[in-house]
Parts: C-alpha cells; structure tokens; sequence
C-alpha cells in the first residue's frame, strides 16, 4: 500500500485532534452553543478522515485497476443503493469484483445500505465543504431515579403520569410529575446535556469516535489486500 504511511499520519492527528477537543468540548456543554473554533476543529478532522478514504481509493485503483484509465477525480465509492454502488465501482474501477473480489466486498459492506454511517459522515463532509461548518444543537435530557429499599424505578422524557399513580410505594404528583414529599424514598434527578448534528440527529463526540473507529478499521481491513 503506498500511502499507507500517509493514512497513518492523518489517523493518528486525527486522534490527537480528537483528544483536544473533547477537553474543550466537555467544558463548553453549558454554554448555549459551540464555539465557532471547535467547529473548525471538527472539520478538519472530518477532512483528515475523507482523506484516508480518497487515499485508499487511489491505492486500490493502482492495485487492482492498473490497466484501466484513471478518472480524473477518483474518490472512495459512497453510494445510497446496491445498484448504484455496483455501477459505480464497474466505471471507476473496472474488473474490480473479478480481480479483487475481497476489496470489492470490504467496500460494499460498508456502504450506506449496509451501514449507515458512511452516509451520515459523507453529509457531513459535503456540508462542511459546499455550506457552512456543520451545525450543532444543544439538547437537555432529565432522567428521575426514585429508589427504596434495594429497588429503584427511572424514567425520561416522553413518560407522563396522570392522577392515582405512585412510584415505589410514593404517589407521583401530575403537575410536577415528581414524587411528593416523602421520607420513605430516595429521588434523584439527572440532567444529561448533549450536542448533535442536526444534519443526521447523532450525539457529535461519540460520532466522530466511531468515524475515527471505523475509518481505521477499514484501512486495517483492506491493507493487506492493497
């Protein structure tokens, strides 16, 4: 693999990006919104990540289609359906299923028809490079745990409870949706606060984790077939 020296050093900044940035990220949850320099840090990542994927695009091309005449602009396959996909990889790598079907199944199975991901991290990516820095949004999730004795019952947003209900022994009041005052039962509230990409609704640190997760295992998955 010829740029696999490359892919290396961009997987390995990314990771040290990443580190950077959940420590500034953590500490900015209480503000209102994300700071414009986190965003640029987000995009650069994301950047360094598509770059690993075009890098192996170039490779598998000289590794397996050197026959053929390269396109102009060889990026890695991203395609919505099999059809696609199938016709994609018949034009920009010819032969490819016949002289190298090990990489053409590692590249359709992580096609978003299979795998959701890739498509979110191509939107992304699109969007960052022909719109604006991706954009997030700040989300407040509670979660009530009252607990008596060794049990305990929680729930979250989306559970209502009407009159005559209790909980652990406790009646829940309707206009609160809280336990009354008691001394019987222990209750906590926990407020998780998050920010998500609005493009594809995904909590944003552990979606770059796994795109840093996944871009390396594929690159591990195809290096010895390149």
């Amino acid at each position: 693999m010829k740029r696999a020296d490359s892919i290396e050093a961009l997987l390995k900044k990314a990771r040290t990006d990443f580190a950077r940035l959940k420590d500034e990220y953590n500490a900015s949850l209480h503000e209102k919104h994300v700071r414009n320099d986190l965003k640029v840090s987000i995009k650069n990542i994301f950047e360094n990540l598509r770059s690993c994927l075009d890098y192996l695009a170039h490779d598998i091309f000289e590794a397996h289609c050197a026959n053929a005449k390269k396109p102009g602009r060889l990026y890695f396959p991203i395609r919505p359906s099999a059809p696609e996909f199938g016709t994609a990889i018949t034009k920009e790598y010819p032969a490819l299923q016949t002289t190298a079907p090990k990489v053409y199944d590692l590249l359709e199975a992580v096609q978003p028809y299979r795998d959701p991901w890739l498509g979110q991290f191509n939107k992304l990516n699109n969007h960052n490079k022909h719109q604006d820095l991706v954009e997030q949004s700040r989300t407040e999730t509670r979660q009530v745990t009252v607990s008596r004795g060794g049990g305990s019952v929680s729930w979250g947003p989306g559970v209502t409870f009407g009159s005559g209900v209790s909980v652990m022994g406790v009646p829940i009041d309707p206009r609160t949706q809280m336990p009354v005052p008691n001394t019987v039962a222990k209750t906590e509230v926990v407020t998780w606060i998050d920010f998500r990409f609005r493009e594809i609704d995904q909590s944003v640190l552990p979606f770059i984790d796994a795109s840093i997760a996944n871009v390396d295992k594929l690159f591990r998955s195809l290096q010895p077939h390149v």
